[in-house]
């Protein structure tokens, strides 16, 4: 794919309605993974399949099972728990629960 430019953030999309969202910054830090399987084996539905986000990190809620599809924005929209007062951001150490 290619990122155009003027994109900032990036919306995640789960198979059923669930969204969460990243500054791009923190969607490429080098210890973000996509898993599709585990142990040698393609992910079940409760662990996630088709394919999990992991974002070490941040809080839970920014590491998305059930991974659908990925969309670039121009601005970083709030997920579904961000828009119910969950922090945008989400950083532990900095205790960014909620907003």
């Amino acid at each position: 794919i290619e990122i155009l430019p003027d994109a900032k953030a990036v919306l995640l999309h789960a198979e059923s309605g669930f969204t969460t969202n990243l500054d791009l910054v923190d969607f490429f830090e080098e210890d973000v993974l996509m898993a599709f399987g585990l142990n040698g084996n393609a992910l079940n539905h409760l662990q996630g399949f088709p394919l999990r986000l992991i974002v070490p990190k941040l809080y839970a809620y920014k590491s998305i099972k059930w991974l659908v599809r990925i969309e670039f924005t121009k601005e970083n929209i709030p997920g579904y728990w961000e828009q119910r007062g969950y922090h945008n951001h989400a950083d532990p150490w900095k205790e960014e629960r909620y907003s």
